[in-house]
């Protein structure tokens, strides 16, 4: 009998280490799991990445996103770990207005700010009156705002951060200068002038850059509006996002993103600004 209850014990502490194992392998599997919001038009970029990083463990899911208002709540609610559609700008306002946490653990591309026209071929077209539609999000507005001065069409107040309309100190040709929500700025085209409209969006309405009659500068003012892969802060150092990282800054996908964005955007993680 004792030698069947010694058999017993030594049956239980040899089969203890395979269960303590195995139960390490499964939790290490759930924690290679990384869920990532994205823009919608992106999806063409980020499937070949989901391919590469399955080859290190690293299952990453693609949630996609049509609009600004969703990602970032999504990923303080946790219900995203990652999420990849905003520039550093639109992030720090962000975390400033909603007092939350969130950082860029890698730069993705820089999409220069566009002036698309159905109606004219350039600056000089445009008459007294002529309506230009805008993006109505903060950080969008100011950069097109800003966009609007640099083609000489309006003039701003001095040491505004984030101009509005209300910003405007001169408008020589009188110019209605109308906010929209950015997914409507592209469909806005057949009714104004011209339109300010945020690259994912030109995507995807396929807007052709035949129909750009001004584009924003890249210097080192344009920094701030380099996309970015973003986490919690908390969460920022996890080895799966890193690897996440290192396969969207690739020379694979530098290739993909001249291929997809057709020149609208360019990588932005080794540019020298």
């Amino acid at each position: 009998m004792k030698k069947q209850v010694k058999k017993l014990l030594l049956g239980v502490l040899l089969l203890l280490p395979i269960l303590i194992i195995a139960g390490c392998g499964k939790g290490s599997s759930a924690d290679q799991t990384v869920k990532i919001g994205i823009m919608s038009t992106d999806k063409p970029i980020w499937e070949p990445i989901v391919k590469q990083v399955a080859k290190e463990g690293v299952t990453l899911k693609l949630i996609t996103f049509t609009d600004y208002n969703q990602p970032n709540a999504a990923l303080t609610n946790h219900e995203l770990d990652l999420n990849s559609f905003q520039h550093t700008y639109f992030m720090d306002q962000w975390n400033k207005a909603h007092h939350t946490d969130i950082v860029s653990i890698g730069a993705t591309y820089l999409a220069p700010s566009r002036l698309y026209s159905d109606k004219i071929k350039g600056i000089d077209d445009i008459k007294k009156n002529d309506e230009i539609v805008i993006p109505n999000d903060a950080t969008n507005e100011g950069r097109a705002l800003n966009l609007l001065q640099s083609a000489k069409l309006i003039t701003l107040k001095k040491g505004v951060a984030l101009p509005t309309p209300k910003n405007i100190k001169t408008n020589r040709l009188n110019l209605k200068i109308t906010p929209l929500d950015a997914a409507q700025t592209p469909r806005s085209l057949k009714d104004v002038a011209a339109a300010v409209v945020p690259n994912d969006m030109a995507a995807n309405a396929n807007l052709p850059l035949s129909k750009v009659i001004f584009t924003e500068k890249i210097n080192r003012s344009s920094k701030p509006y380099v996309n970015v892969i973003a986490a919690n802060a908390k969460d920022k150092n996890k080895a799966a996002y890193k690897k996440v990282v290192k396969a969207y800054q690739s020379e694979a996908n530098k290739k993909n993103i001249q291929k997809y964005y057709h020149g609208n955007a360019i990588p932005a993680w080794d540019h020298k600004f």
